[in-house]
């Protein structure tokens, strides 16, 4: 009912290393002094935005919250 499968050749990978280049790619050039100050500012921006959302959040997450600071509308006084 199942026939054996013959095993894959995989003689292709031996043959690979014939076909690599031996021209090496040119070095990378350095980031300029602009290039590197706009990443530090970006990178200190996200920084900035994270911690500050931390901060103005913060109130919010905060669980000791007293019932006598509980703010009332001028509605339910019955004025």
């Amino acid at each position: 009912m199942f026939r054996r499968r013959e095993p894959v050749p995989f003689a292709f990978i031996a043959e690979a290393d014939k076909f690599r280049s031996n021209v090496t790619p040119p070095p990378r050039q350095r980031a300029s002094a602009g290039q590197l100050a706009g990443r530090w500012l970006l990178g200190l921006t996200v920084v900035a935005g994270l911690v500050g959302a931390l901060v103005v959040g913060m109130p919010s997450l905060s669980l000791d919250q007293s019932p006598a600071t509980t703010q009332h509308s001028e509605a339910s006084r019955g004025h």
